[in-house]
């Protein structure tokens, strides 16, 4: 049955819920039974109330479809004109004062049905009608629900939705070098906070149990854990206006032509987490200001939410199996069971932490969930079992430690289940070479290539015996070749090798304060010594260090072209003007790429940044420079200078 995590409790602790009647042990009763017709009005109010808190601070009590369809619906049913129907609910706050947005963000009104978007387009065409609109010219556009957390940026404060009148200033995640997606320019009014799909799969799955708990951490005020900066500096998690999402765009008449192939296009158009497709009216603002809003929603928008299945299946087993990145998974095998349209006979159970407190094993009985295109889950257990917890990885049989709620087999370099994610994390993580994708890895570690090393050592002749054509085996020869002579900076060269604890910002940071060579030298005390190194953290880096040397010193003597990260007790020598110093780079560059300008500023002492804060102090300005970067470093007291004169400046 379900229960509240630590993290759960101390957030609603946290939060401003007026006079609570409902103890923890009644909440998950409640949510247990699924029936809110033996509630009260008030009983039913705060279980929402509740839910929405957790739902928005990335902690999910129950689901969306839940939520929606059993206790919302009730609601609806008693009071349809109930406030908490009208009102924008609201986002979790963060200690600071809360100011007015510079517009309203108001919530959508949604429908599970096609029959309501014709409900809808129906109203549109009776608004064009009283407005003397021809309504077959209007145009309808349809773009991805995102998922994420919903904000809004005036070009100079990023404010979260909070109400949807007023919010709190979490314009931080910007200097932490959060970026815009689409054309990349800020003040572009609404839009949310989300992380790529691929890049959370693949980078952050381990660590967080979903993308909204994930997108919830970066926006926290106190440091955020290396993840989530790494997340951020690989522009995977951006703030995405509105305004930039791509879109369908056609009739009304188009729309119910062709709706069900309208909704799968629009589903596939970004890769972030959707829940929906957003319809709504474009242009004729006349028409718009007629159909008005409520306190909730436009009327000129509806959202459209497939409806979620769900079923009642029985565990046949839980199998453990390791990740490529050494997390062993437990997935548990079902009851072959039919849910939108698919037959589900696996699921996988996030962790063994959840595994262990829930009790999921042999006989278990859960109610699973799938929505169109999303993967099945476990969305709550019915009846428990007691379950099974590995003790050794299933792959090389190395004993397994925890990590939170995780279970982890720390021999990276030679469990096999492991192999191809070490030749895949390597090529790229040094991000200067094409080619070597998990599929190219596969095929490589199936003819017994199973080592960095070994992928360096192969020749023309070896790759074409390996089933490669002259083409393609050119091709990633002088990729190879390319990875070693350009130059990358040698914390990414170190991040490369997936050392457990050590994301690409903890490599800079050791870096920064031992020579590459030298950190097979460090003990715990020395890496502790170092500023964001925890105990725990310590052990690990000097235990997978020790692990990984003779691998590391194999490839290292390849000769890779490596730009050393300047110590920082070198800084005071101030071995160049800019030694110290925070640059920003901003526009286009007539003299080089600003990610090379990046790379040599860092190699001269510098630090640079992605956006300008009160600690910057020089931004560097190419050619087609938004204003509002100028104005927010001349309100800062920063200086700002021309490529030429940063040019001058270094000569």
């Amino acid at each position: 049955m379900p229960s509240f995590s630590k993290t759960q409790l101390k957030i609603l602790k946290q939060a401003d819920l007026e006079s609570p009647r409902l103890l923890p042990e009644h909440l998950v009763q409640i949510a247990t039974q699924a029936d809110p017709k033996q509630l009260t009005d008030d009983q039913l109010l705060e279980f929402l109330q509740v839910c929405n808190v957790l739902y928005r601070s990335g902690e999910s009590f129950i689901s969306d479809a839940d939520y929606d369809f059993i206790f919302l619906a009730e609601l609806q049913k008693r009071h349809p004109q109930h406030p908490y129907l009208q009102t924008v609910e609201p986002e979790v706050g963060f200690i600071g004062k809360t100011v007015a947005l510079p517009e309203p963000m108001l919530s959508t009104e949604k429908t599970y049905s096609r029959s309501g978007i014709e409900k809808w387009l129906s109203r549109l065409e009776k608004a064009a009608k009283d407005c003397h609109v021809d309504f077959s010219t209007l145009i309808i556009r349809a773009t991805p629900k995102l998922d994420g957390y919903a904000a809004y940026d005036d070009g100079k404060i990023l404010y979260t939705r909070g109400d949807g009148r007023k919010g709190t200033d979490i314009s931080r995640v910007f200097e932490r070098g959060l970026t815009v997606g689409g054309n990349g320019k800020r003040g572009q009014g609404a839009g949310e906070i989300v992380v790529s799909q691929t890049y959370f799969n693949s980078h952050l799955a381990d660590y967080f149990e979903n993308s909204r708990n994930f997108q919830a951490s970066i926006i926290k005020e106190k440091q955020l854990d290396q993840h989530a900066l790494d997340a951020i500096q690989n522009h995977a998690a951006v703030f995405f206006p509105f305004s930039q999402l791509p879109a369908w765009q056609g009739t009304a008449a188009e729309v119910l032509a062709d709706f069900d192939a309208i909704i799968e296009t629009v589903y596939t158009l970004v890769n972030y987490d959707v829940d929906g497709v957003v319809f709504e009216l474009v242009g004729n603002e006349p028409l718009k200001q007629y159909l008005g809003a409520t306190r909730h929603h436009h009327r000129w928008q509806m959202a459209y939410k497939s409806n979620v299945e769900t079923a009642e299946v029985v565990v046949l087993s839980v199998t453990p199996q390791t990740s490529r990145s050494g997390r062993v998974n437990p997935v548990a095998e079902l009851t072959p069971t039919k849910l939108s349209g698919a037959m589900i006979s696996r699921a996988t159970a996030h962790h063994y932490g959840m595994v262990k407190g829930l009790g999921i094993g042999v006989g278990t009985l859960i109610e699973l969930t799938r929505s169109g295109l999303v993967i099945p889950k476990i969305e709550r257990v019915i009846i428990p079992k007691t379950p099974q917890i590995p003790e050794h990885c299933p792959s090389c049989g190395s004993e397994l430690v925890w990590d939170s709620d995780y279970l982890y087999c720390l021999n990276t370099t030679k469990c096999p289940a492991q192999i191809e994610n070490t030749i895949e994390h390597f090529f790229r993580t040094l991000a200067n070479v094409d080619g070597f994708g998990g599929k190219t890895v596969e095929k490589l570690h199936a003819s017994g290539i199973d080592s960095v090393y070994a992928v360096y050592q192969l020749d023309m002749a070896q790759l074409q015996d390996l089933g490669f054509g002259d083409k393609t085996a050119q091709n990633l020869l002088e990729q190879l070749h390319r990875s070693k002579t350009e130059a990358i900076e040698d914390w990414r060269f170190l991040g490369a090798f997936g050392i457990h604890r050590m994301g690409l910002g903890n490599c800079e940071r050791l870096l920064q304060h031992h020579h590459l060579l030298d950190i097979f030298k460090l003990t715990v005390e020395d890496v502790i010594n170092i500023e964001g190194f925890a105990e725990k953290t310590s052990a690990a880096v000097v235990e997978c260090l020790a692990k990984i040397k003779a691998d590391f010193m194999q490839i290292y003597d390849l000769g890779f072209n490596l730009i050393p990260t300047p110590l920082i007790a070198d800084e005071p020598q101030n071995i160049s003007p800019i030694s110290g110093k925070t640059i920003v780079f901003t526009g286009t560059m007539i003299h080089g790429k600003r990610d090379d300008m990046s790379k040599e500023a860092k190699r001269l002492g510098a630090k640079v940044g992605s956006s300008v804060t009160g600690k910057t102090d020089f931004l560097v300005t190419g050619s087609d420079v938004g204003a509002a970067k100028i104005t927010a470093a001349t309100e800062k007291g920063v200086r700002v200078i021309s490529e030429e004169e940063y040019l001058a400046l270094l000569s």
